[in-house]
């Protein structure tokens, strides 16, 4: 059985929240994959879980390691192209990325995947 796939978009995801995150983006996101590797994805998303979670990261929050349970991609340019890339190689398999980014909902919704945004997530 082939797990959906979450892709989560971790620069829109930590800014969603105005916990300081912009003092340490490195590890502000290092807590979104801790958080998301404890908690998975949505609970009452489009999909029934659990995922195959990949957080994509950018700029100064490179270099946080993948864990048991999600995937890091670093986008090397820009996250939302890389974003756009997961949800194309999807290709048929249920694909769900979290965002509220209105242009990059639009650019992955034309590959099928789903959309939800960052509240979605059963985060602390």
């Amino acid at each position: 059985m082939t797990l959906p796939l979450l892709v989560v978009d971790g620069a829109n995801v930590v800014g969603s929240v105005p916990d300081g995150w912009w003092k340490d983006r490195r590890g502000a996101a290092e807590r979104l994959r801790d958080r998301l590797a404890a908690h998975g994805g949505p609970e009452d998303g489009p999909y029934p879980g659990p995922y195959e979670i990949v957080l994509v990261v950018e700029g100064r929050a490179r270099g946080v390691a993948s864990v048991p349970g999600v995937r890091v991609e670093e986008a090397q340019g820009s996250g939302d192209d890389l974003i756009a890339d997961l949800a194309r190689s999807a290709a048929g398999r249920p694909c769900l990325v979290v965002t509220a980014d209105r242009e990059l909902r639009r650019r992955v919704e034309e590959w099928g995947a789903r959309c939800v945004g960052p509240r979605a997530l059963p985060l602390p």
